[in-house]
């Protein structure tokens, strides 16, 4: 009587798919021994003389008997009889045998043809020589060879796998150490003329006792191939477009593609697109010039390049470079010593001779019609051509680099505007005053232009310092940068002090900062907040201090001859555009003759030193020797930074201070009483004539001392004081205790007074009015010839 459950399901791969109880006494096997591997694994054919023949070589491939074995290799008594299952998929149950089922003989044979008749897969059964002794058709398919050919005749002459010795190593290996193999990749030999490489899965299972091998191939030429794309397409959407620089983009390509999808990989850029400028529309002229900007080989390079990399230079035509450029489609080509073109080309001939490369795939780097580059990719395996789906792959790879390329040179233009507005707004060199010398350190970043400094001449001998950030990058940043620096050079015109131009710059700021907020949601600005950090500093070499404010700033750095390096701790007021937050303050520091203040960006490297000692850092080093010029400490300080490299530019303005010529100022304290005008008058006339100033100056310069101090002793109160001072211009002070502030008033023809401020700023080249703690001073400045 047959039992009605089967030993074992095998589905039509020839693999077990269910394993029973009694399966399990039988072969001496668990059930993860068992399920997932062939059915041949647990039979070994009978090579004897009863199977047929001396040798058994002459039998029909499956037709000799089976030899059941346990785990150990002891042959076990058994009858199994096959019949398929009716369960909706193709499936065979091996049935222990009754003894009224078929005979023995007839039961193995099935087994074996069934395994044989109904898989995919090519089965090879070999003896301990890893000669063939039974074959299916799916075998003779793959390897070309008809089964009465391949029979008794080494494994490795009919599959003709790439490396034989390394297959046969592997098979030798399963033959004597009893482990299975699964789903090794081997390439094969192609076969029929063909010229395409061959891949197959091989999964090498032992019989019994070292009896033979049961190999089992699956070809997955294709599916490798197809694997190869995607993974060449998903690396290069991967890494492709991570930067916004077009020669980066470029080299991120071609270490996508090499060594995985290509063996030899050139990118060539348009060279006006490196610059960011508009590509140029299809057909690309012959005249234009292309830049190579990405090379990558498998392998030694110092001979497979046509032409360094950053070489300019346009393509030789005809060539398939030239016709892709010309009509937008890609190609593949077959390179050998025959092909004509290369005469046309010689030095990429040698390139190519040299790299050993048999075929090209080129493709055109284009968006919307425009030429951004041409893309080159070579293979150099014998059989490892590009097909029409490597054609289709290349062509989206070109795409996504085109589009990103686009977007790189698209931000390099901006970032070229931006600089070039920066640059056109910031002063080329400050001018040196006669009380302090300048040097700025300027190292631009790909995302900048939002920094900036400045240095300009106030009243009275006295300078002005500034620099700053503004959040953001680009040429927004740069817009309004050059708007916060209009407004400081207005307000510094009124000549306030640091903490009130501070305050007043804030509001300037949030007014530029609310008309961002009303911009249209679909606007990028809208959502970028104004931001500005900045320090405002007035040196008066006559006081020999520095009055300095911070809106979330760094503190200036202050340099001593003596070789004392230190940061003044200055109050920090809120960044600009602030709505809330404290008050702006200063700080006065003394600067004596020979002093350098360092003004710098927070981006600006200070790093600070494990035991807080900062006279270790770039900065602070080079301003310890001061007693030389200041050129030579910025480039010191250039030469000590290591790391330059961030969003936003690294900016430094150096100023050295120097004593005032005391010739080239004079002061005096005037009674208040009515003669002052005219002392006032005698002591101007004097100090000019020893100054040499010409009469027309000089008189005029009389007639201003006059009308501010008679302005003085009318509206103002004791004392007054006069102070002339020569430096590019000549400046005229006249301050006094008083409270009540001067206007300037058009007086009509017929009022005998209200006229003197009008004739004062008639005659002047520029006049204000400075307030501070004793009183008010009125200056006026004038122009020497």
């Amino acid at each position: 009587m047959t039992a009605a459950t089967p030993l074992m399901v095998v589905d039509g791969a020839g693999v077990v798919v269910r394993w029973s109880h009694r399966a399990r006494e039988i072969w001496l096997r668990s059930d993860s021994e068992a399920v997932g591997r062939t059915a041949l694994a647990m039979v070994t054919p009978d090579t004897g003389p009863s199977a047929g023949g001396d040798s058994g070589h002459g039998t029909k491939p499956g037709s000799g008997p089976l030899v059941i074995h346990d785990v150990d290799g002891n042959p076990v008594d058994l009858r199994v009889r096959v019949m398929p299952l009716s369960d909706g998929a193709i499936a065979w149950g091996v049935f222990e045998a009754g003894d009224d089922d078929a005979p023995l003989h007839d039961t193995p044979t099935a087994v074996f043809d069934i395994l044989h008749a109904n898989t995919h897969e090519a089965f090879f059964v070999l003896d301990p020589a890893l000669r063939v002794l039974s074959v299916n058709e799916a075998a003779c398919a793959l390897t070309g060879v008809t089964a009465d050919k391949a029979l008794d005749r080494p494994v490795a002459e009919v599959c003709r796998p790439a490396r034989p010795e390394e297959f046969e190593d592997v098979l030798r290996g399963v033959l004597t150490e009893g482990t299975s193999v699964s789903d090794r990749a081997v390439e094969l030999a192609p076969v029929d003329g063909s010229s395409r490489e061959r891949f197959v899965n091989v999964s090498a299972f032992p019989l019994g006792n070292a009896r033979g091998v049961v190999v089992s191939m699956t070809e997955v030429t294709e599916a490798l191939r197809s694997r190869r794309r995607l993974e060449a397409l998903g690396s290069v959407r991967e890494r492709v477009g991570r930067s916004l620089d077009v020669v980066t983009t470029c080299q991120e390509l071609v270490d996508a593609l090499v060594p995985g999808f290509a063996d030899i990989a050139v990118v060539e850029v348009v060279d006006a697109v490196v610059r960011g400028e508009d590509p140029p529309l299809s057909p690309l002229g012959r005249e234009i010039p292309l830049r190579r900007a990405a090379f990558r080989i498998e392998g030694p390079s110092h001979r497979a390049q046509a032409h360094p990399v950053g070489d300019v230079r346009a393509v030789p035509s005809p060539t398939p470079y030239s016709q892709v450029l010309s009509d937008l489609r890609p190609r593949t080509v077959t390179l050998d010593s025959g092909t004509p073109w290369l005469d046309a080309d010689p030095e990429r001939a040698r390139a190519i001779r040299a790299s050993g490369a048999r075929v090209l795939l080129t493709a055109p780097l284009t968006l919307r019609g425009a030429v951004l580059g041409l893309l080159s990719l070579y293979r150099v395996r014998q059989h490892d051509a590009f097909d029409e789906n490597d054609l289709a792959i290349a062509e989206e790879l070109a795409a996504h680099t085109a589009l990103s390329l686009d977007n790189a040179r698209r931000y390099t233009r901006e970032h070229t505007i931006a600089a070039a507005l920066q640059r056109h707004l910031l002063p080329p060199e400050p001018p040196s005053q006669t009380a302090v010398e300048f040097a700025p350190l300027h190292i631009p970043a790909d995302a900048g232009a939002g920094t900036w400094y400045d240095a300009f001449g106030l009243p009275g001998a006295r300078t002005a310092l500034v620099i700053g950030e503004v959040s953001g990058s680009g040429i927004d940043a740069a817009t309004a940068m050059g708007q916060i620096r209009t407004v400081i050079h207005t307000l510094a015109a009124l000549d306030l002090d640091p903490d009130e131009l501070l305050a007043r710059l804030n509001d300037a700021v949030v007014r530029l900062a609310h008309e961002r907020e009303s911009l249209p949601a679909s606007d990028p600005l809208h959502q970028q907040p104004l931001r500005a950090g900045c320090v405002y500093a007035i040196h008066d070499p006559l006081q020999e201090t520095c009055v300095m404010a911070s809106a979330g700033h760094p503190a200036p750095v202050v340099a001593h001859p003596g070789g004392v390096v230190h940061i003044p701790q200055i109050p920090t007021g809120p960044l600009l555009g602030s709505r809330d937050g404290p008050p702006f303050a200063t700080a006065s520091v003394p600067v004596r003759d020979g002093s350098v203040l360092g003004l710098r960006t927070t981006s600006f490297p200070v790093p600070e030193a494990p035991d807080g000692d900062r006279a270790k850092d770039a900065l602070s080093v080079a301003l310890t020797r001061l007693d030389r010029p200041l050129g030579d400490v910025r480039d010191e300080v250039l030469y000590r930074l290591r790391d330059t490299t961030g969003h936003h530019d690294v900016l430094l303005l150096l100023a050295r201070t120097r004593a005032f010529p005391p010739d080239r100022v004079a002061t005096w304290s005037l009674d208040f009483v009515p003669t002052a005008p005219a002392t006032a008058r005698h002591h101007t006339q004097e100090l000019l004539r020893g100054w040499r100033v010409d009469e027309e100056t000089a008189f005029a310069t009389e007639l201003i001392v006059s009308e501010l101090v008679t302005n003085a002793l009318r509206y103002g109160a004791p004392p007054i004081r006069l102070r002339l001072i020569k430096d590019g211009t000549i400046t005229c002070e006249v301050s006094d205790a008083g409270g009540a502030a001067p206007r300037l008033r058009h007086a009509r023809t017929a009022d005998e007074g209200g006229r003197g401020l009008f004739i004062c700023a008639q005659m002047s080249h520029n006049w204000g009015i400075r307030y501070s703690a004793p009183g008010k001073t009125i200056w006026t400045e004038q122009m020497l010839p």
